[in-house]
């Protein structure tokens, strides 16, 4: 998030919306911020060498892919979906830091993530639709317009909540985690009866608040389906 606020430093002081962020704002030096950056990757890539080799070697392609996705709004509209991916590496490497091989639990768990992130960042673009296609920043409401956009989001939150269904019918098939699957995909689709092409004022609510719950509840869940049952 520091490297986004940091490369968007020049857009974020012209867009009404964003003009208040720390950078812009001048309550944090760009300089500092970058500083910040660097630290943090070089603690992240340290800490992997402490756990196992595995971490340690794929640490770089981590960093790199969630660092990039920073630079893709300048040049393909499908910047939402290397979001999407640099988030769900968060799952197979956690199960990589404990485990230290790979299974396809952990995969689908990623799978959700990247449609899931993917989704609602989509909706997150649709209040700047406007300033973007201005200053010729590519995303898929700039691309499709708002009514097409939001449908494409649906159906990525589709494939959410058909992930969700299928590890519950291979891999977690137990009371705790069907209560989770069934809050989360409710909460899933509930974003998206708060919006409309022709009103997104509640975008904070449907982007920020539902998906905090959804994530918060579908995680305890989760975590009870394996530890309880």
């Amino acid at each position: 998030m520091a490297f986004n606020r940091y490369i968007d430093e020049r857009f974020d002081a012209l867009n009404p919306r964003t003009a208040v962020r720390e950078i812009p704002a001048g309550i944090v030096k760009k300089k500092h911020a970058l500083w910040f950056v660097l630290i943090n990757c070089a603690l992240f890539v340290a800490t992997t060498f402490f756990i196992n080799e595995i971490c340690f070697f794929l640490s770089p392609i981590a960093l790199f892919v969630i660092l990039f996705y920073s630079y893709t709004k300048r040049f393909t509209p499908l910047c939402h979906l290397v979001l999407g991916m640099g988030l769900s590496l968060a799952p197979i490497g956690a199960y990589l830091a404990v485990v230290g091989h790979f299974e396809m639990l952990p995969l689908l768990f990623s799978g959700i993530v990247f449609t899931w992130v993917s989704g609602f960042d989509i909706l997150y673009a649709l209040q700047d639709e406007d300033f973007d296609r201005t200053h010729n920043l590519k995303s898929l409401p700039v691309l499709l317009g708002r009514t097409h956009a939001m449908y494409a989001s649906r159906v990525l939150h589709l494939v959410t909540a058909t992930i969700v269904i299928y590890i519950g019918y291979s891999h977690l098939s137990n009371m705790y985690f069907g209560i989770g699957a069934i809050v989360f995909i409710g909460l899933l689709f509930y974003q998206h009866t708060l919006l409309t092409p022709t009103d997104i004022s509640r975008v904070n609510l449907a982007f920020g608040t539902t998906n905090g719950i959804a994530s918060i509840l579908f995680s305890l869940f989760v975590i009870l389906s394996i530890v309880v049952a």
